[in-house]
């Protein structure tokens, strides 16, 4: 399959996509389970849940998380957060095939940009820990926009730093909100199978333009369009 209509742009959901932050993001609640007296979690089963901010993964870390009060709830999740932010680069690194991936792209004049609900705060020490810093046209956070992923505002905006049209524009991510976000905000989607996707659900169903497998299919997908 090739995405027929010539593509200025690409844009990229950051952790689980660009980014493996889970041995990060997990030593974190280790850090807050540690506190509480509790063993580590076990990383293969809660790998999929790091994508869904400090709350999801409280809570499929802690069985008694929803139990807790709020003032509970909010000092934990603030440890978890104040750890990640000063060992966000620890152990994450760029997923296999996508610095030659972005290579690529960049050698064939293509915009990138990155959209994502992590908020600035955690979000530019990761680029910064990967050497991205200037690496991509745009970094939209959740923390920048009013609403965030799935809504279509933060790809819009994306397409508006980068000056494109979004019907000229790709959105890559590894979430059925990324999915829904870019579809609605017209650009193509593409979705990331290396990321965190939730156990039990089949990303055939979140009616994706694509899905890939390994980074350097997204090439594949481009092809040579004709411009127009």
């Amino acid at each position: 399959m090739v995405l027929a209509v010539k593509t200025e742009a690409v844009l990229f959901d950051l952790d689980g996509t660009l980014i493996d932050s889970a041995p990060d993001l997990l030593a974190a609640l280790d850090h807050v389970l540690a506190g509480l007296g509790l063993p580590p979690g076990d990383p293969a089963g809660l790998r999929e849940h790091v994508s869904r901010g400090a709350n999801g993964i409280l809570a499929a870390g802690l069985a008694d998380w929803h139990d807790r009060s709020e003032a509970e709830r909010d000092r934990l999740r603030g440890g978890l957060l104040d750890h990640y932010e000063a060992h966000c680069w620890v152990r994450s690194a760029p997923f296999e095939g996508i610095e030659p991936l972005l290579d690529e792209l960049a050698e064939q004049g293509i915009r990138l940009g990155i959209v994502t609900n992590k908020i600035s705060r955690f979000a530019e020490p990761v680029l910064e820990g990967a050497g991205w810093s200037s690496r991509f046209g745009c970094l939209v956070t959740g923390d920048r926009v009013v609403r965030p992923k799935p809504d279509p505002e933060p790809v819009l905006a994306a397409c508006r730093l980068l000056g494109v049209r979004p019907e000229r524009s790709i959105f890559v991510g590894d979430d059925r909100r990324d999915v829904q976000s870019g579809a609605a905000a017209g650009t193509r989607t593409v979705v990331a199978a290396w990321g965190y996707l939730p156990a039990g659900e089949q990303s055939a169903d979140w009616q994706a333009d694509a899905v890939i497998d390994v980074p350097s299919a997204l090439v594949e997908l481009l092809g040579r369009p004709e411009a127009g």
